[in-house]
């Protein structure tokens, strides 16, 4: 009997459950490995932030050591995820987080100068961009249908959770000593190699020896196919949308909370609640919103929910206390939660295997560099205007470009295409994710399954 691939296309079934998801053995590795290193990593910057500053008393450079953080993306993220196309993904992951292992440790070495220790930690995140686009690629390979769905929404739910308890323990080991954090760190990345040595299976490269060719064309061929193809640069538009005002309130907390006017709360207190608002709303959407509605509703709820999160920021032009602040703030993360599991799965089902990696370094790259850039550009206008009114503006533009993506989302049948398409390819590619399986092509619609209305409205 011949086999079939399963159905990644979104059905009016109701959703996958956590169960189904976390019944996958390589999908709790990754998940767990995932969570541990991201946790490490951001006990690492807190711990390495307070200890350039402890050497040096300069604020300037503590900034340094936690922007470093982000130079690989911006100097050459898609070329570093290309590196990811080359070689297995659990090759690649498992070698990504040896390397930071090491570095680690390095660094936590007593009486290391700044210099050093700057150094070192770029060269620990170099990995960060090959180790990721592995991950993002491997995901399709662990869960399909919606199952790849709620397991995007859950990584992402436990990356928000991983930022607050990284921050808040980080914070807490480094004041009593920043060596002990970077050790904790050390420790998290050598755990989650293990984890995904041992519990994900070794696949074969999705790029063979021949198809390679020069690594800066490879990286031209990912921004080719995820700005060349509609379907897939719709998406692209969107989550761009989406990073580009979703940041700001957190990008602000610090000048917003020490106001004169923002009453009794403390000014610390106040920063922290509106840095937090967005990453705990964004976990309780990604989790609500997988969990309560079934795959159809979740792609007519995307579009309305992507012009609704910058919509829940524009009342900030009233002049909101910090705490309505950080509600606005959890509401927008809400509702980026909310779409973005399922962005995420469309991007993948119309994505022809081979260039996975290159296309989610692309898009992860793009997503550091337009919230940099938000955060620098609304940072330079409230030297100028007042934060509420910088943000209220902003926001509202937002909601305008939201709009405008919306209505030019590509219809059905070019949806239709452009999955079918990638599906071809990936019935052709010589490391077809499901080995001895012959990939079936766009189901038909079953008795009471719009798929078409329920895809594009």
């Amino acid at each position: 009997m011949e086999a079939t691939v399963p159905d990644e296309r979104p059905s009016a079934e109701g959703p996958a459950t956590f169960r189904e998801v976390f019944a996958q053995r390589e999908f709790r590795a990754v998940f767990a490995a995932g969570a541990l290193s991201w946790v490490g990593d951001y006990v690492a910057k807190a711990a390495v932030t307070l200890l350039v500053y402890q050497q040096t008393k300069s604020v300037a450079l503590s900034a340094a050591a936690f922007a470093v953080s982000y130079l690989p993306w911006l100097l050459g993220g898609p070329v570093l995820a290309a590196l990811a196309e080359r070689y297995p993904y659990r090759r690649v992951m498992v070698a990504c987080d040896v390397i930071r292992t090491a570095l680690m440790l390095l660094i936590a070495l007593p009486d290391l100068p700044v210099q050093a220790v700057l150094v070192l930690i770029f060269a620990a995140t170099l990995a960060n961009p090959p180790s990721q686009a592995a991950k993002s690629a491997l995901m399709p390979q662990i869960l399909a249908g919606d199952r790849l769905v709620v397991g995007l929404s859950l990584n992402s739910s436990v990356g928000q959770a991983a930022q607050v308890v990284g921050y808040l323990l980080g914070a807490a080991v480094a004041a009593i000593d920043p060596a002990l954090a970077l050790l904790i760190n050390a420790v998290t990345f050598a755990v989650s190699a293990l984890l995904v040595r041992l519990g994900v299976r070794d696949r074969a490269p999705m790029m063979t020896t021949a198809q390679r060719s020069h690594l800066l064309r490879e990286t031209g061929q990912g921004f080719q196919i995820v700005f060349g193809t509609p379907v897939l640069r719709a998406i692209a538009v969107l989550v761009f949308s989406a990073m580009l005002f979703s940041i700001v309130p957190e990008g602000l907390a610090a000048g917003w909370a020490n106001r004169d006017d923002n009453g009794d709360l403390d000014a610390g207190l106040a920063q922290a609640v509106i840095m937090m608002a967005n990453p705990l709303g964004f976990i309780l959407g990604g989790l609500l919103v997988s969990r309560l509605f079934g795959p159809a509703r979740r792609l007519a709820l995307m579009r309305p929910l992507a012009v609704f999160a910058p919509l829940a920021l524009v009342p900030a032009l009233f002049d909101p206390p910090p705490i309505v602040v950080a509600l606005l703030a959890a509401l927008c993360g809400f509702a980026v939660a909310g779409m973005l599991p399922m962005a995420n799965g469309l991007f993948v089902q119309a994505l022809p295997g081979e260039f996975r990696a290159r296309a989610f370094g692309v898009m992860a790259t793009g997503v550091q560099v337009i919230q940099g850039m938000a955060v620098l550009v609304t940072g330079l206008l409230a030297e100028r205007f007042s934060i509420p009114l910088v943000v209220g503006v902003w926001s509202a533009a937002g909601v305008v470009l939201m709009v405008v993506a919306s209505l030019r989302w590509p219809d059905q049948q070019t949806v239709d295409g452009a999955i079918a398409a990638a599906s071809a390819a990936n019935a052709g590619s010589p490391a077809n994710p499901t080995p001895g399986a012959t990939p079936a092509g766009p189901p038909e619609p079953r008795a009471g399954d719009d798929r078409r209305r329920h895809a594009v409205s």
